[in-house]
């Protein structure tokens, strides 16, 4: 059945609605018995910074999601999943990205969701520019090691 699910992906400006989202994907299900939602929100670094400015690549980030989606599809039995992440200006608190997995059990859906997130923080086409409190540009945002490590623990033996 996993092959059969059809990931939504979706990359936009615009904020989610993370009740919403996990309603559309379970609505009217009765073979989903666990639903992991993260959702990733845009912190302030101690009253430091005023936004996050994310970019990508049209098309090439979606492409990418959709590769690191369907790896998810294939490892675990999942009913159902969603991946959206924004891109723009984003503001402390707002909504940066959202991945929703549904599976019949909740092992499953937590180790999809882990799964995906860890990729999206270390291998998705993002890039970020922070947006200072005080006026100020400051720079872009370097890939921390610790993210790299947590993806690379999803590696099969022979990768």
């Amino acid at each position: 059945m996993a092959g059969a699910v059809l990931p939504a992906i979706r990359i936009q400006r615009e904020d989610f609605d993370v009740a919403a989202e996990i309603a559309g994907l379970t609505k009217g299900r009765a073979d989903v018995g666990a639903v992991v939602t993260f959702s990733g929100l845009c912190r302030d670094e101690q009253g430091a910074l005023s936004a996050l400015e994310l970019e990508h690549y049209p098309g090439m980030a979606e492409a990418e999601i959709g590769r690191i989606a369907a790896q998810a599809l294939e490892r675990w039995p999942l009913q159902g999943l969603t991946v959206i992440h924004r891109h723009g200006k984003i503001a402390p608190g707002e909504n940066i990205v959202l991945v929703v997995a549904a599976s019949s059990h909740r092992q499953a859906a937590f180790e999809a969701a882990d799964f995906l997130m860890d990729y999206l923080k270390s291998r998705a086409p993002f890039w970020k520019k922070e947006h200072l409190a005080d006026g100020t540009q400051g720079g872009w945002v370097e890939a921390k090691e610790a993210d790299d490590e947590a993806a690379d623990r999803w590696k099969k033996s022979g990768e």
